[in-house]
Order: C-alpha cells, then structure tokens, then sequence
C-alpha cells in the first residue's frame, strides 16, 4: 500500500514480516498533527515523527518534502525560512486554520477506518 504521492512511511526493521507501508494518506495526517504541537522545520519532523512513535516510524526525506509541498499547497500549512537552534537557515511549517480542519477531518476518518480494521482483525475464527 502506498501513501499519497506514492511517498512512504516505514515501519522500523524490527518489524518481522510485516508491510512496510502504512495505508493511503496516513502521512498526511501524521505530518498535520506533528505540526498541530508546534511549528517544525523537515528535518525536526521527522525526528519527532520518530521519537513520537518510539523509534517505530520514520519517513525518508524523499517522502517527507514532496508530503509537506503537498501540504503547503493545499493551504493545509504555511512555510517560512528561519534559523533554526544551529543557526541554519531552514523552511518552517506550521499549521493553518484550514489544516485544523483537515487534521480534525483526517483524524476522524482515520478513527473510523481503524475502527473497522480492528474489527476484521479481532474476527473469530471459528
């Protein structure tokens, strides 16, 4: 299964025998709800992509800014160059009021296809 734009979330290589993609949109929906906390430039996204799920996701670079254009465009976040606590220059994102829409449409959306996955795996065999 692949994630918008064909970009993809890995699950980390502890993993045994499991997919290493997650479902359709699922990195959008992380991306705005990282950037719900505070705003971020890539690279800290992705490190606290990381750290958040407890080393189980991470998102290559390849993925991730194609995914926040995507975003940007969609005027789900904003961009802005600023210096970061290494003093780099680097694009900031931050969420919109459009994208706390979206994040609260993503989410529900999520809860409700999790929901329904959760039923088919906890199905009886019989």
């Amino acid at each position: 299964m692949l994630t918008e734009g064909n970009g993809r979330i890995f699950l980390s290589e502890t993993e045994m025998s499991k997919p290493n993609d997650l479902v359709q949109g699922t990195l959008d929906l992380l991306l705005l709800k990282i950037l719900a906390l505070e705003p971020l430039h890539g690279w800290a996204i992705s490190l606290r992509l990381r750290s958040i799920s407890r080393e189980v996701l991470q998102v290559s670079e390849g993925s991730l800014y194609p995914a926040l254009h995507k975003l940007e465009q969609e005027g789900w976040v904003a961009a802005e160059w600023k210096q970061t606590e290494n003093n780099r220059r680097a694009k900031f994102y931050s969420l919109t009021r459009l994208g706390r829409r979206q994040l609260e449409a993503e989410t529900a959306n999520w809860e409700r296809l999790s929901k329904a996955i959760s039923y088919v795996v906890r199905l009886s065999e019989g």
